[in-house]
């Protein structure tokens, strides 16, 4: 499936979140929930710098979806999301039986970009999101947007 324009500008969207996440100090990570009619119906950006390190973006759209939407609506709706779902993202996205994932950039890619850097690894495991949700409909890396990613990722490890 071809990524459309609506998608690109959704992940644009995505982009801005990491952005401001990162210029408030959070590692720069955000995501944007849109329903089966293009409308978006939630959106967040990290929030870990406080200490809780499970609040990411996707894992609040799960969180959010269980109270706002129907099965038949997380089934329909789109997760868009700078990178890749970590594993505890992704679980919750598959629990919550929420629709297809386009991300911009890879946890593969984020990785290597880690290393390439000399950041040791984090204390979870790297897994695309489908060896968690194997039914899931992923797209991504979006090649065309990659490089803003990378370059956020870069300045939140400058900044240490």
């Amino acid at each position: 499936m071809e990524l459309t324009e609506t998608d690109l500008t959704h992940l644009r969207r995505c982009i801005e979140l990491a952005r401001e996440a990162l210029e408030d100090g959070d590692e720069p990570f955000g995501s944007v929930l849109v329903d089966v009619t293009g409308a978006v119906r939630f959106e967040d950006r990290n929030r870990v710098k406080g200490g809780d390190e499970t609040r990411h973006p996707e894992f609040a759209i799960a969180r959010w979806s269980a109270d706002h939407l129907t099965p038949e609506e997380r089934r329909d709706a789109t997760v868009y999301t700078s990178g890749e779902h970590c594993p505890m993202c992704a679980a919750a996205h598959g629990w919550m039986g929420l629709g297809r994932i386009v991300y911009v950039a890879s946890s593969a890619q984020l990785a290597s970009w880690l290393e390439e850097w000399g950041v040791p690894a984090g204390p979870v495991a790297t897994l695309p999101i489908t060896d968690l949700v194997p039914g899931a409909v992923v797209q991504g890396p979006v090649d065309e947007l990659v490089e803003e990613i990378k370059e956020l990722q870069r300045q939140r490890f400058a900044r240490r």
